[in-house]
């Protein structure tokens, strides 16, 4: 039986989607035809279509009795969390041959990494790369000629916008295919501990690179719970992606089957099939607010409340930051994962990992169990967890019933916290969210003047200069979509964290974002309205009280005084150089933080 808070946080959202919600499933109906896509092209359209197929594929095109399945891949060698795709293609072309059917790479999306990014020009094109990729695999599938769509991304907005696009198309079923996290390295901990130490001038860039080598190492996603994390958590309890296949390791045998199975499942979700269930019908209110509570419970990235409102706007679905701030109070935070303990994403596969979170949500009324999956009808099938057989052959057997480490997965009966470390942060400055789950109780809230930064590196240049040791609320603004296409501003962490282990009450708030390994200090981030749209933000001077309490979720300066000056003058200069102009169309159009930064109109 689910809890009551989350169905009436559930009706509340269908009833303000239903239109939108029909719409898109009106859309998506008259998309679909019987039989297998090409049936509609003519023989010239169908001869380019299958033109440089291998003999035995072209035959099968040839005819309509053969599913053929879209491969849309962000693989790159220079990204360790997607180096692995390099040869999943290969391997999905011979599944789909064993099966009768066909698989053809349709398009390669581009994968941006915040990592590298971070701190750079690039990262303003970050959050664009979302909807870019969005538009990229629209273009891959535009032609036509698919029965189902398989998905190969990781990380931050990659898996969102492949998920957006794959939604556009959602007459067609889709899987997603992972590619896992690389082994564990260097602890989380003792990285964050040795960038504070750079931070303050203590070690040197030799020492720095050492520590970040030894963390990141080899190929496969980041170990931290960050926004990559987050994304294949999310996808697998969303039912799009494969019981208990999002934390299996690459290059492993596991692995391997994994890949296979992706595409047996695919193929049973056909239009040739009896089982036949497209993304767009498969994907609903109840499965975005699974995602939801699959967010909070794990204390999972906060630039989810950006692309899961995106996400599910996709698929006429609409939600706001209200909504997760009331599944918040209700749902329990049940991981203790890098930022938020000192486990990583392999410590918590090895507890237990999806399986047991899932089963757990589930037997305490916190997830809807009444969803369809690409594993079959209930997310049910989500307690249990992969392992090869004797031939070698992935089956699935249930999950463990109970934490193999207590300090990393929990229960409701004995929860990390009560409520899920996510608050919607309102007052006279606008809408933002905080996410507390990694912060002290002690830090949560303060009252400090306000010190005014226009640009993310005056931060550390005043920090460096001796001039920041003090109580305050560093305000960074003009760090929105429409400004400079809001950049994460991580970089801040280690300092803001040397302040506060030296004793200061500081905090931050900002219209753009922080990264999804955002962790001990408070952050009230996607202000909304944003400095360059209105926001009250931009009014701000130094010194002006602000009022932080992410307890009771109050986000306001307190001399009302202060919101009557006129704002400041942009500055700008984030128009040109690393591609920056050539996105000046989406910072005109782009929508706000709460409305998922969008410039796809969905």
């Amino acid at each position: 039986m689910i809890q009551a808070d989350i169905q009436r946080v559930t009706e509340r959202i269908i009833e303000r989607s239903r239109d939108t919600r029909r719409d898109y499933l009106a859309k998506i109906r008259r998309a679909h035809r019987p039989g297998v896509s090409r049936t509609q092209l003519s023989c010239g359209n169908l001869a380019h279509g299958f033109a440089a197929s291998d003999p035995h594929d072209k035959a099968a095109l040839a005819v309509d009795r053969a599913a053929n399945f879209a491969i849309v891949s962000a693989y790159n060698d220079m990204l360790s969390a997607h180096q692995p795709f390099q040869d999943y293609p290969a391997q999905i072309k011979q599944a789909a041959r064993e099966l009768g059917a066909v698989a053809q790479f349709a398009g390669g999306v581009p994968a941006m990494c915040d990592g590298v990014t971070q701190g750079r020009e690039g990262m303003e094109l970050s959050l664009f790369s979302r909807d870019t990729i969005a538009m990229g695999a629209a273009v891959a599938l535009s032609h036509d000629m698919f029965d189902g769509v398989l998905c190969l991304g990781v990380c931050d907005k990659i898996v969102p916008g492949l998920a957006i696009a794959a939604l556009s198309f959602g007459h067609l079923p889709c899987v997603f295919v992972p590619a896992g996290p690389m082994e564990s390295g260097l602890p989380n901990a003792e990285k964050g501990r040795i960038r504070q130490l750079y931070a303050e001038g203590k070690v040197g860039r030799d020492e720095l690179l050492e520590a970040e080598s030894q963390s990141y190492h080899s190929a496969g996603t980041c170990t931290f719970y960050g926004t990559a994390n987050s994304n294949q958590m999310l996808m697998e309890i969303l039912g799009m992606q494969l019981p208990g296949s999002s934390f299996v390791n690459p290059g492993t045998p596991l692995r391997l089957a994994l890949t296979r199975a992706a595409v047996t499942h695919l193929n049973q979700l056909s239009p040739l099939s009896p089982d036949f269930m497209p993304l767009g019908e498969m994907i609903d209110e109840k499965s975005i607010v699974n995602a939801i509570v699959g967010l909070l419970a794990t204390g999972g990235s906060t630039n989810h409340t950006i692309h899961l409102v995106a996400i599910a706007r996709a698929a006429g679905v609409l939600i706001d930051w209200q909504d997760m701030a009331e599944l918040s109070e209700v749902v329990p935070l049940l991981c203790r994962i890098y930022p938020n303990g000192l486990a990583d994403v392999n410590h918590f596969h090895a507890a237990g990992g999806m399986a047991l979170l899932i089963r757990e949500l589930l037997d305490n009324g916190l997830l809807h169990e009444d969803v369809s999956t690409i594993a079959g009808k209930g997310l049910r099938h989500y307690c249990d967890e992969p392992f090869l057989d004797k031939d070698g052959e992935v089956q699935w057997r249930s999950g463990p019933l109970a934490s193999l480490d207590s300090e990393i997965i929990s229960s409701c009966s004995a929860p990390f916290s009560r409520e899920g470390g996510l608050r919607l942060m309102q007052g006279n400055l606008g809408r933002s969210v905080i996410k507390t789950s990694a912060v002290k109780p002690e830090y949560r809230v303060l009252r400090a003047p306000a010190v005014i930064f226009d640009d993310q590196n005056e931060v550390k240049a005043r920090f460096d200069a001796g001039e920041l040791d003090r109580d305050f609320i560093a305000v960074v603004r003009f760090q929105g979509p429409k400004a400079n296409g809001m950049p994460e501003l991580h970089k801040l962490t280690p300092v803001l964290g040397v302040l506060q282990d030296r004793g200061y009450k500081v905090a931050l708030v900002t219209d753009g974002r922080m990264s999804g390994a955002s962790g001990k200090v408070p952050a009230a981030i996607h202000l909304t309205p944003e400095a360059l749209d209105g926001g009250p933000i931009a009014s701000l001077r130094d010194g002006d009280m602000i009022e932080l309490d992410a307890e009771q979720g109050i986000l306001k300066v307190m001399d009302d005084a202060a919101l009557a000056r006129p704002p400041a003058d942009y500055a700008g200069g984030h128009e040109q150089g690393m591609g920056r102009e050539l996105f000046a169309s989406f910072r005109r159009v782009v929508s706000s933080a709460e409305s998922g930064a969008s410039v796809l109109g969905v």
